[in-house]
């Protein structure tokens, strides 16, 4: 039996089951068409069974599908690891690869721990934001602020000693470093946009003050662009806009095709672990880090992304949004909030959507609303007509 996610198995509805896919339609057994709106949890950008896609991991295939990382290279992983520290800004060069986000985010947060310990620090304490997700591991969740999927494992003082979490808000952030700098060993965000914990957007200017404040206090900053990576923001990374210190990428990085991640630390960080001292290494490896299919596919994904102009597609898909959404109301939604391409309809009242799945379903368009919102993330070849419909069918709900 399949344990399916964020699922009460006891009353779940039964879930999609899909013979195919191409482009942004998925195809199901029973003969059903939907637009994908939601990119397979916001990572199949170039949208399904794409030709060039298929051909980097195929051809990969034939020669090997995965080696350990340790004590064995191969060129796939030197490529990719090249390509980031030629396309991420600044001195982003040092990539440490794992197999999921979650993950990902956990060698970060040991990155900074380490980065301290290594120095002869002992600072012990992680700032976070509210309303944060990081993913589901533990350390992961232990920086996140969303009871909705972390009650079952404590309360929050139980369970988040040695983090503080502040709203996205300058007197917060200054407040914080002001209470606690000395202590702390880095500021963890997910940048300009907060996905899992509601969709929540805020401005750049918050970002520009945490990297004041974390040089002033010699702070790591991370940034965890999972989720806001490779334009989903409408910049192409929120790390073009302000550096940090330690940037983790996932989801997008393979196009959606297969479980892949990366840590990418700067100069500083990566000097802070090269010793000759043995216990100064970052132990960890994950078993399928660097794996040649997963690579294959990072890089054929960032070339399409690149000569496909994948930035004017997002500008594209924001200007249909704001166009298709002007002058949208209704008293069941507290706000309407769109960046780059992410649109979110806040409810009051997450009754306010329950059906709304179905609903979408039967129009065509596949949906995953939760708790309070109802949002698209769409892939980014995604056609006007298609984005309009998705949109019309959101709309249509409260027009019922």
């Amino acid at each position: 039996m399949i344990w399916y996610p964020y699922a009460q198995m006891k009353n779940l509805d039964p879930p999609v089951k899909l013979s195919h896919a191409k482009g942004v339609h998925l195809y199901t057994e029973d003969g059903l068409d939907l637009i994908d709106s939601v990119s397979s949890w916001w990572s199949v950008i170039h949208g399904y069974n794409h030709p060039e896609m298929n051909a980097a991991i195929s051809g990969q295939l034939e020669k090997f599908a995965h080696v350990m990382l340790g004590g064995i290279t191969h060129e796939p992983v030197q490529r990719l690891s090249a390509k980031l520290e030629e396309w991420l800004p600044a001195d982003l060069n040092y990539c440490f690869f794992s197999d999921s986000g979650s993950v990902a985010v956990e060698v970060a947060l040991k990155m900074a721990l380490q980065f301290n310990t290594n120095r002869g620090s002992k600072r012990d304490t992680v700032l976070a934001l509210e309303h944060a997700y990081h993913g589901d591991t533990f350390k992961a969740m232990e920086v996140g602020d969303d009871e909705d999927y972390h009650f079952a494992f404590g309360s929050s003082n139980e369970k988040k000693k040695g983090v503080i979490h502040i709203p996205t808000e300058l007197p917060a952030l200054e407040k914080a470093f002001a209470d606690f700098g000395e202590r702390l060993t880095c500021f963890i965000v997910e940048p300009l946009l907060q996905g899992a914990g509601g969709m929540r957007m805020y401005d750049v200017s918050f970002l520009q003050r945490a990297r004041q404040l974390c040089d002033e206090y010699d702070v790591l900053l991370i940034f965890d662009e999972v989720a806001t990576g490779f334009g989903r923001t409408g910049n192409r990374f929120a790390a073009d806009l302000v550096t940090p210190d330690i940037l983790v990428l996932g989801k997008a990085l393979t196009g959606g095709y297969i479980g892949h991640a990366v840590t990418v630390a700067n100069t500083r960080v990566w000097e802070g672990f090269y010793s000759d001292d043995p216990t100064h290494a970052l132990m960890h490896g994950p078993t399928f880090m660097g794996n040649a299919l997963a690579c294959c596919a990072a890089l054929k994904s960032i070339e399409l992304f690149e000569k496909g102009d994948y930035m004017s597609k997002i500008r594209r898909i924001e200007e249909i949004t704001r166009r298709e959404m002007a002058g949208f109301y209704d008293p069941r939604v507290k706000e309407v909030r769109i960046m780059g391409g992410c649109v979110c309809i806040e409810v009051h009242n997450g009754a306010d959507i329950e059906g709304f799945r179905r609903f979408a379903r039967e129009r065509g368009v596949f949906s995953r609303t939760f708790l309070k919102y109802m949002y698209a993330m769409v892939p980014y070849v995604i056609e006007e007509w298609e984005l309009v419909k998705i949109l019309t069918v959101m709309k249509e709900w409260f027009a019922r």
